[in-house]
């Protein structure tokens, strides 16, 4: 199975660190960051888990709920939890989804087989609260992901439900936004966009963000 943005992510019932789980209800009206890690008690997933963690705080002020998966069983996550906890200095409060039956996995195409044929890739998964697929990110089993990249796009895409504009390249919370090409009379663009714009070109107009 193909996920492509905008599709409803897969629901499902899967056993997890936390016990029996099924997503749709368990993400309720949040955010989502669902993760695969290739196995339990590998390294890179191990800072990857904990630096999850210690974005609790982050998360919570977006409304955002993080769940990793592995093809492991929940004992092993249970015993794979202490070390990530020991290790990076803190408390990793969200699930990990027991997946030793590939099934979730399958769902959300996270095994290639030219990577590996038994272990998923680094997938990344944002979500928002009507289950639609916002960002598919897909990291080689070698490179650890950027949380703060995460971050970011969440910001954007809150931003950019909320507001009809864009985010430029490397934009962040705070920073001037874009006018969409689609907004084209100027009355529109008065109200819409208070505090004004510049076009260096007539494609390119940027106005600062708008409040929150």
């Amino acid at each position: 199975m193909t996920l492509r943005l905008g599709d409803i992510a897969p629901d499902f019932e899967q056993d997890s660190s936390l016990g029996k789980l099924k997503f749709h209800e368990w993400a309720g009206n949040s955010w989502v960051v669902l993760f695969s890690h290739p196995a339990d008690f590998t390294p890179v997933c191990t800072t990857e888990l904990g630096l999850t963690a210690k974005l609790k705080p982050e998360f919570d002020k977006r409304n955002v709920k993080a769940i990793a998966l592995s093809v492991d069983g929940a004992d092993s996550h249970l015993q794979w939890i202490k070390d990530i906890e020991e290790t990076q200095q803190t408390v990793v409060g969200f699930p990990i989804i027991a997946d030793a039956d590939r099934k979730v996995a399958a769902l959300y195409d996270m095994i290639h087989p030219n990577q590996s044929e038994t272990v998923t890739v680094r997938s990344l998964f944002i979500i928002d609260p009507n289950k639609k697929v916002r960002l598919i990110i897909t990291y080689p089993l070698t490179t650890g992901r950027n949380f703060d990249e995460v971050l970011r796009v969440i910001d954007a895409l809150q931003l950019t439900d909320g507001y009809t504009v864009a985010t430029p390249g490397n934009w962040r919370d705070g920073d001037d936004v874009i006018i969409p090409l689609s907004i084209k009379d100027e009355e529109v663009i008065k109200q819409k966009y208070p505090k004004g714009y510049k076009a260096p070109k007539p494609y390119l107009r940027i106005t600062p963000q708008p409040n929150k």
